[in-house]
């Protein structure tokens, strides 16, 4: 009698439903915990359980993996940008965007990570720039005296600088249990006085 042959390990099935998805959403837990140093395509794999091979299919590494995460970011950025009725309302939603969204906010503007070139990267990011460039728009530059460019290099600096801030928790004690939107508005107030 002729022995059976021996059974390979089973493997991990590489179908998983929407694995891009089930990766996307692993890699931004891990980012909202540990940073994006933290990400292993290994440990994503282990987590969506799929075989280790299986995430490269769809980001090829882990620079395709954080550049898909920043585009997406940018997409979603792009998105509530564009509902916003004027500049302050644009400032609200981004630092909005940022507590909603942190592990995208961290990889989208940390470039060293990411593939510069990727079309769907560079076509959100710019889908994103032209909404607060019609935002900066609403304020009324020439009467104020202002170059409009640096209106908006004004604006996003106010609400990318407070929203990093905020994530960072160095404005707890400011803030205090005032809601941090609110606050915002109240700063871009200050500075931006005169909107149409």
């Amino acid at each position: 009698m002729t022995p059976a042959p021996a059974k390979k390990p089973a493997e991990r099935p590489y179908h998983h439903g929407d694995l891009r998805r089930a990766i996307l959403t692993a890699a931004l837990d891990v980012i909202a915990a540990d940073g994006p140093s933290a990400l292993s395509l290994r440990d994503l794999a282990r987590r969506a359980e799929v075989s280790h091979a299986a995430p490269a299919y769809h980001f090829k590494d882990r620079t395709g993996l954080l550049t898909a995460i920043a585009a997406e970011g940018f997409g979603l950025l792009a998105a509530t940008l564009t509902e916003a009725t004027d500049l302050k309302d644009s400032g609200v939603r981004y630092v909005r965007f940022a507590r909603e969204h942190p592990a995208h906010f961290q990889v989208m503007f940390s470039p060293e990570l990411l593939r510069a070139d990727d079309l769907e990267l560079t076509t959100a990011r710019t889908l994103a720039g032209d909404a607060l460039r019609r935002a900066v728009a609403t304020v009324q530059s020439e009467e104020l005296g202002i170059d409009s460019r640096l209106a908006g290099v004004a604006a996003w600096s106010l609400a990318h600088g407070f929203a990093t801030l905020l994530l960072g928790h160095n404005l707890d004690g400011p803030v205090g249990d005032r809601d941090p939107e609110e606050v915002f508005r109240e700063l871009a107030g200050m500075l931006f006085r005169r909107e149409s």
